[in-house]
């Protein structure tokens, strides 16, 4: 039944990607709530033919296509502000899809806006996490919008019965029974779901990897590559200035060539169980890999120490869709206030899927080799002396209080 409170010939704008679920949306929202459709795509890099994209829509029964380019505010906006955070969530996850559904839902508030739409609507299932991201933003930009999503709605239950629902009113899809994995990509990751990767216990098959080469394939010799930052910003590969979507082409072509960025692993949803994704984030792992390496170079001891315990939070906060929240503004501010000097060049080597900084250089760099040599220098090593009875008195102080004390307590 239909939940939503619009009424027949209300406009709907609909984030879609062309992919099995957005599909079989647009007629779906016809039939059931008599709506016009508007379909909203968001380039973020997916390497789609979004023309064709369009034709689909349309062919699929939407009144109208709206496509934005989105590629760089996608890099420069949300992925490398994560990245300068070291938000990594549960260890593991680079949050290729978390990071780009915010920006998705503001620009799908902002067409919704443009086309004087009564309700937007997504194709995220009622299990998984990008529901929450989508109608988060929804709620936090445009709260007197009505929200569709129809898998919370239909009598569909499954990606099978989802391929029957588009033979039945002639919408073409690229999934099969025999490959029925749900993906996501854009030009910081892909991930993929579904279909035999539900059992943890098997192993991904490589048929599932649609990036990043089989490390057991990649060259046999190392390639090293260098890339430059300005103020935590990438800006540059082996010494040639790129803008935002170039690098990122650069360093993912150069990361899939090694197989580097493969990762399979079973993480805690926000809903509140546990499923198994496996992403492919070659440019984004280099960019990771760099830029800690940078930090390490540029950030004293406690600064580095406390923005560990910030990105642990920023990965949560952007994996649960929290990004328009004070508490995330506010922990950007004081990353964004750390990457004053975090400008230079690191070295890396790529090899058989794994990426290690050799070698960075700052302008900015609290590296002194003069106070560091094993050969002279200005450290005075009498000095120590000192340092080490005063950061040792507690332990003095409590040892002389066990023996005043006595018995067991002094043992």
């Amino acid at each position: 039944m239909p939940q939503a409170t619009i009424q027949p010939g209300d406009t709907v704008v609909l984030a879609y990607s062309g992919g099995l679920d957005t599909s079989i949306i647009i007629p779906w929202l016809r039939e059931t709530y008599g709506a016009r459709v508007v379909a909203f795509c968001a380039d973020v890099g997916q390497g789609d033919d979004l023309e064709a994209v369009r034709a689909k829509a349309l062919a699929s029964g939407a009144a109208d296509v709206v496509i934005r380019d989105l590629r760089e505010r996608f890099l420069t906006e949300y992925a490398f502000p994560v990245m300068q955070a070291g938000a990594v969530y549960e260890g593991v996850y680079l949050l290729g899809t978390a990071i780009a559904r915010p920006l998705m839902a503001a620009e799908l508030v902002a067409v919704a806006r443009e086309v004087g739409a009564r309700a937007v609507a997504h194709g995220a299932t009622g299990k998984g996490n990008d529901q929450v991201r989508f109608e988060l933003g929804v709620r936090a930009l445009a709260p007197d919008l009505a929200v569709i999503a129809p898998w919370r709605e239909w009598s569909i239950t499954g990606r099978l019965e989802a391929m029957e629902y588009a033979r039945a009113h002639g919408v073409p899809v690229s999934a099969t029974p025999a490959a029925p994995y749900s993906r996501d990509q854009n030009l910081w990751h892909i991930s993929h779901e579904g279909g035999v990767l539900e059992d943890p216990g098997t192993a991904a098959p490589e048929d599932v990897y649609l990036w990043t080469r089989n490390p057991v394939e990649a060259p046999a010799e190392p390639e090293t590559v260098a890339v430059a930052f300005e103020r935590g910003v990438p800006v540059a590969v082996d010494g040639r200035a790129l803008g935002p979507v170039a690098l990122m082409e650069v360093l993912n072509t150069l990361g899939a060539r090694h197989g580097v960025g493969r990762v399979s692993m079973v993480e805690n949803r926000l809903v509140g169980m546990k499923s198994r994704g496996v992403y492919e984030t070659p440019g984004g792992t280099i960019l990771y890999a760099a830029h800690q390496a940078l930090e390490a170079l540029t950030l004293d001891r406690e600064t580095a120490e406390f923005k560990r315990h910030v990105a642990l939070k920023y990965a949560r906060l952007v994996y649960d869709g929290l990004w328009f929240t004070p508490l995330r503004e506010a922990l950007a501010a004081f990353v964004q206030e750390t990457q004053r000097t975090v400008t230079g060049e690191v070295q890396l080597v790529l090899y058989k899927g794994q990426v290690s900084a050799v070698a960075a250089r700052s302008p900015y760099s609290l590296y002194s080799q003069d106070l560091a040599t094993f050969d002279g220098g200005e450290y005075d090593h009498k000095d120590a002396a000192g340092f080490i009875r005063l950061f040792g008195l507690p332990l003095a102080v409590r040892h002389a209080a066990m023996q005043r004390a006595g018995g067991e307590a002094a043992r």
